[in-house]
């Protein structure tokens, strides 16, 4: 069926549409959609450009509330700078080692654990970030071994950095 033409209804200009009237005080729903449609696009964007391809660290998914372990139930906290629960697993970040703050050998070493400890909180509470495997899934204590990265970095090269960690050796590092 064809398309009526509605240009010829308006006499004054033939062959052109009509003026379209002025709506004082609306939005049209394109001024409406247009901003909320880029809105959506960039903050809910799962990091995966159109194709499927992974951009580096753009799908970090997990995330939660973390504070400091306490009490027997542990659900979603940190132990200390190396070792942290999160939905009721307990997570050995295997890619460092920090300062023991249960049985610290020295007040030096007791001090430095607390402050990775307290780091790893900020760190973990930043955002969104990714649990990644390595060739072993748990080690001897039953933990989930994994190396938690935002955006690609190490969360645990994070601490180094600040050294408040030691990349990982195969056993603990002398803190005193």
């Amino acid at each position: 069926m064809p398309r009526p033409d509605f240009r010829l209804v308006h006499s004054r200009h033939p062959g052109r549409l009509p003026p379209r009237p002025r709506r004082e005080g609306l939005l049209s729903p394109i001024m409406v959609m247009a901003p909320l449609a880029a809105f959506t696009a960039v903050f809910v964007w799962d990091g995966a450009p159109p194709g499927g391809a992974a951009v580096p660290g753009g799908n970090d998914r997990e995330s939660a509330s973390f504070a400091r372990c306490s009490g027997p139930v542990r659900q979603t906290c940190v132990v200390d700078g190396d070792t942290f629960w999160y939905r009721g697993t307990k997570i050995r970040i295997a890619d460092i080692n920090t300062p023991e703050t249960g049985q610290p050998a020295c007040p030096a070493e007791a001090k430095r654990g607390a402050a990775a400890t307290r780091r790893m909180t900020q760190l973990l509470n930043a955002g969104p970030f990714t649990l990644a495997s390595t060739d072993r899934d748990t080690d001897r204590y039953g933990r989930a071994l994994r190396i938690v990265t935002r955006r690609g970095d190490s969360l645990g090269a994070t601490l180094v950095a600040e050294g408040l960690a030691e990349q990982w050796q195969g056993k603990r590092g002398n803190w005193c």
